[in-house]
Order: structure tokens, then C-alpha cells, then sequence
């Protein structure tokens, strides 16, 4: 069993993704895929599962796979029932194909090998074990159990642990993952690495989780570009490793680009001595020794030309290292305010939705004080989110109440992509016109100091090309930056960030961990992540049951 990639390249539209890429995974393999937003993880995967064809290349697989993506579309009125047997047909078929063997099986002059093999075959997938398997993974995942539940009634997180759990069942050879554990809460992130580290196969998988790859991966595959521009593979397991070693490349990268443009500017401003010597220091008295100018100016010209060619020669074409997030300096309070009355306050609150209560907080007082801090933390479907938007202002509590400072400026990261919800269906802009219609917004809503607006481009979260790019063709990821870009706008006093880890890069999840240590903004977060939950550890935290 294997799955081999040899030289692809893929590319869009003007954009280069994967160029001469090659990897192979095995048995015994988990292989984790890193790297920015927009670096090529998830078209890899997508490559490698055949749902696209490269440009160049091969793939070869010896074996069978599962892919689970990160966006599951739900197509028709198809219901849990239908995902979990659609995913045990194979399984199933198996069993018949093995039943009818037995009972064909001429004793006589059958073959016992073939035979044989039908049932190692069988025995290697555990089919006869298929629906207990499903059921546990359903219930260890915290899917919904519900198999008259149509697909389309789910959120996206319920679909995608029913799917999850309907994969892990199969018990393929190899299991291509993209970021699996962004709607998985501990417990179920738990199963999940137990499964992954026991996978009788091989294991691919695109994460940002910082302890996923601490608990499982075996290689780490870092589609940034490097000094030279290919990715890089760390061999060496454990998280902390592979920052090490990432760290020390871009500390080297990062002194031999300063050599490089020292260097360069040095000879650019030799060439340029020797050109205006060319107009200058040469010239005898002006109408004498006419022959001798025209020499001397050959002279001259010739060395230019040899210091231009030197310069060519001897010039290292170093890019410039990846910029990082410059995080801005965010207020704490307006003009005006008392620094003792809270920012955010609510009370007593309640939301009913669906049937069912989704949040239920009973005579407890919860306060956004000025710079203050507060972690978030529970098992899906305790009501993290829905805490979450009625603190933003965007969800009204069917009990109790909300109230905020009238210019408090509040940014909000939601689990879920709001980049549909700002973008008619007829149109198509780019993120930096998107951008500056958001701010134009603001601005006339009184939500915006003119004096103190974010620059999109001033983040570090998107490069100036991708900022020129229509905001439909994004990845998941270069959305997910786009939206933090958005709450950053109007330099905001409070900052509500819900699962920010979902769908970022690890060195990006890095430098956001110690920006929201250190900001003078108030600072409540949501998530499941485990490590942004250790480096949090002395914020207080709010636990939903």
C-alpha cells in the first residue's frame, strides 16, 4: 500500500500552486501538510484524491483512500441514514461477495487460495464490525444519531462529523484529511488522534493544529516557500522541532536576504560613481584634445559595462523572506469613558432556536470590562457561538438582556465564513475594493474615526496580490485572514474571536497568540484549540455545559 507523487504542478489562472512537487506516503505513515493560506494544501489533497488533474506530473496509488474535505455541499434531500450507507456499501458488498463464495465453494475443485484471499480481504477491513464502528465514530465525534436527520438541516460542523465518522468506518487504506479537527471539540479531537495514531494504513492530513501534530504526525510537509523556493520536509516528529528548524531557515534566510541588498545597494552605488565619472572626472578642457575625450569616454563606458556584467554575475537572487502579522496598536478606551463601567454587559440571557434551547445562562452577570480578557471553552453545541454573536450585538436573547457603550467599536471573528453575507450573489470584488467599501460603511454609520483607519495591506495577512484578487476566488484560508483583516478595520476596543484558529496557518496562529496577549483591547475568545488554551491558561474562563 502506497501513494506516490512525482513532479506535479498545478497552477490557476495566473497563479502557480504546486510546481515539481513529490512525495510518497506508506504504511505506517502520517504525513501533515502546513503552510500559509493559499500555499497549495488543499488542492494538494484535492490532487491526490483525483478531484483535480495537475498540469504535470503523476500520481500513483496502490491501495484504497478516503477524502474528507473541509466544505461539505449537500446536494438533494439526502439523510444521515443515506451518508452512513453509502459509505458501508462497499463494505457491505464485500461481505455478500464473500457469503456467495462460501456458499459456491466446490471443495472439490475450487480454488482455496482465491478463496483465501476474498477473506483476508474481509478480515483486513473489519466489515462484520462496519455498523458498530460507525455508530461508536458517530458517538465518540459528537455527531448527531439521528438517521432520518435530512443533510441539509445540519450545520457545518454536524455534517461534517457525520461524514468524519462515516470515513473512519470504512477503514480505507489511506485517509486524506483537511483540517479535521477545526469542528471536533477535545473529546472528540481525542478519538480522532487515537484513530489516526492506530490506522492500519497511511494518514495525510492538511492541519493547523499545533498538538495534533505533536500527538500524530510522523513528517511534516511545509508547502511555504523557502529560501530557494521549494517546500520543505521535516523529518523530525513533534511540533516543537519542526518550529525550531522553521525558525533557525527563516532566521538564515532572513540574514542572507539584509547581505544580499547591503551587497547590492554597495555595487548599485559603485556603478553609479562610475557613471557620473563618466560625465565628469574625465572631461579635459572643453574644445581641447577632442581625440582624447572620445577615447576616454570608451574607456569609461567599457567600465561600466564590465562592473554591470561583475554585478550580474555575482548578484544571488535571495526573495524576500514571507511578511508576518503586524498586529495594530488597538485602543482601550474612548474619550470619555468611565474606566470603571463595562464596555459589554448582559445578563440573566436565554436563546431559543430550532426547537431547543441553545443557550441557557440563569442569574449570571457576564461584563466586558476595558483591556480585560476571557476565555470560552465547552463541548459543541453548548452554545459557544450563540454566547458569541449576542455579545457582538448580532443575536437577540430571547431572555434577559444586552447592553454596550454606544461608540464602543467591537471587531468579530465568526466560526462560519461571513464573506457570502457581504458580497451580493451578482458581483465579484476584490478585497481590496471590498475593503474600502466596508470602511466607507462604517464610516457613514459613525462606527469609524476617519483619523484612525486600518490599511488592509499594513496587516501582513495578505499579500498585495492577493488583496488584488476577487474575493470568490480565495481559499478557505486567504477568507478566514480577509475576515481578521475586517475586524481590525476600525481599531476596535473589543476584539470577540470565535474558533480563530479555524482554517490559519501555524505561523499565523503563532504570532495572533502573543498579539492578543499583548493588546491593549478587550479580548474574549472561543475556541477548542488545546494549545491557545495552554497559552491562555492565566485568562479567566467560562465554561458552557
Amino acid at each position: 500500500m502506497h501513494l506516490i507523487a512525482k513532479d506535479l504542478e498545478f497552477r490557476y489562472p495566473g497563479h502557480t500552486i504546486l510546481d515539481g512537487l513529490s512525495l510518497r506516503v506508506s504504511q505506517g505513515t502520517r504525513l501533515a501538510l502546513v503552510g500559509e493560506n493559499g500555499s497549495g494544501k488543499t488542492t494538494l489533497l484535492r490532487v491526490l484524491a483525483g478531484e483535480l488533474v495537475p498540469q504535470g506530473g503523476t500520481t500513483t496509488l496502490d491501495g484504497s483512500f478516503s477524502y474528507v474535505p473541509q466544505e461539505l455541499e449537500v446536494v438533494g434531500t439526502g439523510t444521515i441514514g443515506d451518508e452512513v450507507a453509502q459509505s458501508l456499501a462497499s463494505l457491505r458488498a464485500a461481505v455478500a461477495e464473500l457469503e456467495r463464495a462460501a456458499e459456491q465453494f466446490d471443495h472439490e475443485t475450487g480454488s482455496l487460495a482465491q478463496y483465501s484471499e476474498v477473506l483476508a480481504h474481509i478480515e483486513a477491513l473489519e466489515a462484520w464490525d462496519a455498523e458498530r464502528r460507525v455508530d461508536e465514530a458517530l458517538t465518540r465525534l459528537g455527531a448527531i444519531r439521528e438517521y432520518s436527520r435530512p443533510m441539509a438541516q445540519l450545520s457545518v460542523g454536524e455534517r461534517y462529523r457525520v461524514r468524519l465518522a462515516c470515513t473512519l468506518a470504512e477503514r480505507r487504506d489511506i485517509l486524506l484529511l483537511d483540517e479535521p479537527t477545526n469542528h471536533l471539540d477535545e473529546q472528540a479531537i481525542g478519538y480522532l488522534t487515537q484513530v489516526m495514531k492506530t490506522w492500519h494504513g497511511a494518514v495525510v492530513v492538511v492541519t493547523h493544529d499545533r498538538m495534533l501534530l505533536d500527538d500524530v504526525a510522523t513528517a511534516i510537509l511545509d508547502l511555504d516557500p523557502s529560501m530557494d523556493g521549494k517546500p520543505v520536509l521535516y523529518g523530525q516528529p513533534g511540533y516543537m522541532s519542526y518550529r525550531f528548524a522553521k525558525s533557525e531557515a527563516w532566521r538564515r534566510w532572513n540574514q542572507r536576504y539584509r547581505a544580499e541588498r547591503k551587497r547590492a545597494i554597495a555595487l548599485e552605488h559603485r556603478l553609479d560613481q562610475s557613471y557620473e565619472g563618466l560625465s565628469d572626472e574625465w572631461r579635459p578642457p572643453k574644445g581641447s584634445q577632442k581625440h582624447r575625450r572620445g577615447t576616454r569616454a570608451r574607456i569609461h563606458v567599457k567600465a561600466a559595462d564590465r562592473l554591470v556584467e561583475k554585478l550580474k554575475a555575482e548578484a544571488v537572487d535571495i526573495p524576500p523572506p514571507p511578511p508576518v502579522l503586524n498586529f495594530p496598536d488597538l485602543p482601550t478606551m474612548n474619550p470619555g469613558w468611565d474606566p470603571g463601567s463595562p464596555i459589554i454587559d448582559v445578563r440573566n440571557i436565554a436563546v431559543e432556536g430550532n426547537g431547543r434551547t441553545r443557550l441557557d445562562l440563569p442569574a449570571q452577570r457576564l461584563t466586558v470590562a476595558p483591556a480585560s480578557r476571557l476565555l470560552i471553552t465547552g463541548a459543541n453545541g453548548t452554545g459557544k457561538s450563540t454566547l458569541m454573536r449576542v455579545l457582538a450585538g448580532t443575536l437577540e436573547p430571547t431572555r434577559g438582556y444586552r447592553t454596550a457603550l454606544g461608540d464602543a467599536r467591537i471587531g468579530v471573528v465568526t466560526q462560519e465564513s461571513e464573506i457570502d453575507r457581504l458580497v451580493r450573489p451578482d458581483e465579484n470584488p476584490s478585497c481590496f475594493d471590498l475593503y474600502a467599501r466596508l470602511a466607507l460603511e462604517l464610516l457613514q454609520s459613525g462606527k469609524l474615526d476617519p483619523n484612525n483607519v486600518v490599511p488592509v495591506a499594513f496587516l501582513g495577512l495578505l499579500s498585495e496580490e492577493t488583496l488584488d484578487r476577487p474575493i470568490r476566488e480565495l481559499s478557505v484560508g486567504q477568507r478566514k485572514r480577509f475576515e481578521l483583516a475586517c475586524a481590525l478595520l476600525a481599531m476596535p476596543n473589543v476584539l470577540l474571536l470565535d474558533e480563530p484558529t479555524n482554517h490559519l496557518s501555524i505561523d499565523l496562529v503563532d504570532d495572533l497568540t502573543q498579539a492578543l496577549m499583548k493588546t491593549s483591547a478587550a479580548v474574549i475568545v472561543a475556541t477548542h484549540d488545546r494549545r491557545m488554551r495552554a497559552d491562555f491558561e492565566d485568562w479567566p474562563e467560562l465554561v458552557l455545559k
